[in-house]
């Protein structure tokens, strides 16, 4: 298995994972004029893109995942619940669902609350385990913070579902899965977002206040705390969308 992180002056973080032995691989999260460095990573590496993959729609920055998923004659995935919100063709993920690259295995856990579409990306390299190794997080969990609950429903409704998507998926796996998110500091997806790009679920469960408070406080505490909308935020979700602007 390889795996590389990729990282914007904006603390936008991007993934590209696979298996190098059969040829195959998954990027994630690609931001708009990275797509040669994925192209070239896989010309390098010998492997053929088979998915690409954002883990929502973005508020703060342009996806480059449709123009990479057409230069690399992939599918571009998110989330079934977009289907019907952008203005063309997805490859739509469902909630369970696994990925199959080789000996790499991406599994989608659907976890709204950051936005209504957010998923994170259970990965297993099953010529060590069939268990999951890390996961891809998006904006749903950082280290040391949690995804903004302001760009879906009311920031109360959001923050519940967030509380509810943490507890009952990502906070039921082992403490030594790896966590590699979307964002570090830097990015306005969450408040008090650390500088390290990754850690473990153990570690963040033991140091992230949000993820050992209760719900009333969790929704009280992360509505008080929101950062400021992402500079041209409707501009940017439009152009994701597909939509003219």
């Amino acid at each position: 298995m390889f795996f590389k992180q990729r990282s914007s002056t904006d603390g936008t973080l991007s993934y590209f994972y696979g298996c190098g032995g059969k040829g195959f691989a998954v990027a994630v999260d690609v931001v708009a004029g990275d797509e040669q460095w994925f192209l070239s990573e896989a010309q390098k590496a010998a492997v053929r893109i088979s998915f690409v993959i954002d883990t929502h729609i973005h508020a703060d920055h342009l996806s480059g995942g449709k123009a990479l998923a057409a230069l690399a004659d992939a599918p571009y995935c998110l989330h079934e619940s977009d289907v019907n919100q952008v203005h063309f063709p997805i490859r739509a993920l469902k909630d369970g669902e696994v990925l199959e690259t080789g000996n790499v295995l991406t599994q989608v856990l659907y976890t709204p609350g950051h936005t209504m579409d957010s998923v994170c990306l259970l990965v297993s390299d099953i010529r060590r385990s069939p268990d999951p190794w890390f996961a891809v997080t998006g904006d749903t969990v950082f280290v040391s913070g949690v995804g903004r609950p302001d760009l879906g429903g009311t920031p109360e409704e959001m923050a519940g579902r967030l509380y509810d998507s943490l507890h009952q998926k990502l906070l039921t796996l082992p403490d030594d899965l790896e966590i590699f998110p979307g964002h570090a500091a830097g990015s306005v997806c969450g408040a008090g977002l650390s500088g390290k790009p990754s850690s473990t679920l153990g570690f963040e469960k033991r140091w992230d206040p949000y993820l050992s408070m209760d719900r009333a406080t969790f929704i009280r505490e992360l509505t008080a705390n929101i950062p400021e909308k992402p500079a041209e935020m409707m501009r940017i979700v439009a152009a994701n969308l597909g939509k003219a602007v």
